[in-house]
């Protein structure tokens, strides 16, 4: 049963005014994906969690106006666009579902990924770093092509200070 919608309108929102085009339906993200069969798109798996709060739409807006960049941007939203985010998963063939999650395509493949593993527990800032750095690597005209492989950050799992209950993250 998805959330209700006026509980993730204003997440949707977050992206949506930062450019971000909201797919809802399977037809949506087929269209989309047809786009970015040339180019690149970067695809953002949007979610009610603190991490997505956090970080993952933060650092979207962190990387908005960077150079280069991806020549467009979408989202599905889980947890409430389900046909839609089973779609956008369906492109993705191989890698765990999460969200949020964010993937960076490039021709039609993706080329690198940002799972929930990815993003849960790290900042904004780290998170737009990953960002920028495949967007240095890919995107614009001196872009890398696909070579087949998905590339995802190394993101170490912080070392939990003595004393502090294993439920803390710190988001910094």
């Amino acid at each position: 049963m998805p959330y209700p919608e006026p509980l993730v309108r204003p997440m949707r929102e977050e992206l949506t005014r930062l450019g971000v085009t909201e797919l809802t339906t399977p037809e949506e993200v087929d269209r989309a994906m047809d786009a970015a069969q040339e180019g690149t798109t970067l695809a953002i798996v949007n979610s009610v969690c603190g991490c997505a709060a956090a970080n993952a739409r933060p650092a979207v807006a962190l990387v908005r106006n960077v150079e280069p960049r991806p020549d467009r941007a979408v989202t599905v939203f889980a947890g409430q666009d389900l046909e839609a985010t089973a779609r956008l998963r369906e492109h993705m063939v191989g890698i765990p579902p999460s969200s949020p999650f964010m993937a960076l395509f490039k021709d039609g493949d993706p080329v690198f990924v940002l799972e929930r593993r990815h993003i849960e527990g790290r900042s904004a800032s780290a998170i737009a770093a990953d960002l920028k750095s495949a967007f240095e690597t890919y995107c614009g005209p001196d872009g890398k092509d696909a070579t087949g492989e998905i590339e995802s950050p190394d993101a170490p799992q912080a070392q939990q200070p003595e004393g502090v209950p294993s439920t803390f993250r710190s988001i910094l």
